[in-house]
Formats: C-alpha cells, structure tokens, sequence
C-alpha cells in the first residue's frame, strides 16, 4: 500500500549522542508511580515499554506536572525543575504529545492555525498583547508544508482531519515551543502506517537536533524500531533497562508481564 517495505518505516540516522539533559531521581505520584528514576541524554530517544495499566501515561504526565509529584526531583542539564502544573513545564522546557489526542492533545472545533500557535501564543502577539493573526497563519502554513499536514488550509478545522494528521498538529504546535525534552505517549494510536513513519521521521529530527525523546508505548515492535535505549514499567515501577540494540520485543514482553 505504501510502496515500500514495512520495515523501512523507521528512519536510519547517525545522531551524536550528547551529554544528560533530564535526569529524573525518585520520582512518585499519587498514583502508580513508585520511585522511578532515569535519564536521557541529548540526541537520544529512550523508550519507556509497557502494557496497558504499567504506569506509562501517569509517569509521562507526572513529567508534564499534570500528575502531582509527591516525591522525587526532576532536573534539566543539571538544575532540579519546580513542576507543578503543565504550564510550569512548558516554560522550563518540556513538551508532551498524550495518548488521548481529541481529549488533551489537540482543540477539536478550533482550526489548524489556533492549534499551531497555541502552545506558544507570546511568539504571536505584538507589544499590545494581541495576537497577530496574519504570523499565525503564514507560520502554520510553514508548518503544514514542512510536516506535509494533508489539510485544504490552515483555516479547516482539525475535527475534519484524519488521526494522522490530526497527531501532526498535535506534534507540530511542540516543535514551535523549541522545548528541549519532547515527551510521547503511544503516539501512533489510531494513526494509519504511513503516517506513522512520518511520526517515526519527526522523531528522529528532534534527536538530530540535540533534543531528548521519551517515547511511551505497549508497541515493542516501535520500542525496538526507534530508540536507542528503553526502560520497561511494570506496576508503576522500572523493571529493567537495556541497550535497545541488546533486547528484543520478546524480552521487553518477559519483563513487562512481571518476570524476573
């Protein structure tokens, strides 16, 4: 259907990988999470592994501080983060695309441009505070063409968009903000495989530009595919971690069902 292989979906780039950036040390919700602690690195895409009800999107929204932390520090090259809402971490750098994408991802009813710009609205306002209308839309127009949005304008609203597409808005507003860890739980849920592997590429565009990637999800087969470490949740904690090129989804499943 794609006119190519199946498994020429992940993209094979070299990235340098650089020194720590998000370092996360005993890190406890109020729910699930029980004292996880991991790092990533500068150009490196990590993955976090699981099944369903592991404890993956609490740990990721805990990241986000849409989750309250009631233990443990997070730290960004090298400066412990005061996150306790979402807006906290936006500013401090940190973006997150959820797993429920018409519900927190994206503003179904708004169109393509107000969903571009809204993660980082001072980027469009004048010295007034207004908003400029005409920078948001040539700049979504950018964004449509250089993440191949398939929309009839910047105008339609992303309701009227497929999942692919709709996940690219999701991403794309991200990429505007210029954060320095990218967040990404389950992001091919619902999403058709060509535009997965348009995913797979953005991802591994924010490696080469010297971001740090979480990559959640229950999918090994993406797990082994795109990242360059992984650690597997089980029961709201780090079962093990490995070298991605050092495991198998076999491996990653033993472990993620409670083995030891």
């Amino acid at each position: 259907m794609l006119g190519e292989k199946l498994q020429d979906q992940f993209p094979k780039h070299f990235v340098t990988i650089g020194d720590t950036l998000l370092e996360v040390k005993g890190l406890k919700d109020e729910g699930i999470i029980k004292g996880i602690s991991l790092h990533a690195k500068a150009g490196e895409v990590i993955g976090i592994a699981g099944l369903v009800g592991a404890g993956k999107t609490e740990l990721c929204k805990t990241l986000f501080g849409a989750n309250r932390k009631t233990a443990g520090e997070i730290l960004l090259k090298g400066k412990s983060l005061r996150i306790k809402n979402p807006h906290q971490a936006v500013t401090q750098g940190i973006a997150l695309v959820p797993e429920e994408r018409r519900k927190e991802g994206i503003l179904v009813s708004e169109p393509v441009s107000t969903n571009l710009s809204s993660a980082n609205l001072n980027k469009f306002s004048n010295f007034l505070s207004l908003l400029d209308f005409r920078t948001e839309k040539s700049t979504a127009r950018e964004m449509i063409g250089s993440l191949g949005i398939k929309t009839p304008s910047e105008n339609t609203k992303v309701q009227n968009l497929s999942g692919g597409n709709q996940q690219k808005v999701a991403i794309g507003k991200w990429l505007l903000t210029d954060a320095e860890v990218y967040i990404f739980d389950e992001p091919t849920k619902g999403v058709d495989v060509g535009a997965k592997k348009d995913i797979f590429e953005l991802i591994s565009g924010l490696a080469q530009r010297g971001k740090a990637v979480i990559y959640a999800s229950c999918e090994f087969s993406e797990i082994i595919g795109i990242t360059d470490r992984v650690y597997v949740v089980y029961d709201g904690e780090i079962a093990r971690e490995f070298e991605t090129k050092a495991t198998n989804e076999e491996e990653l499943l033993f472990y993620s069902t409670g083995g030891k």
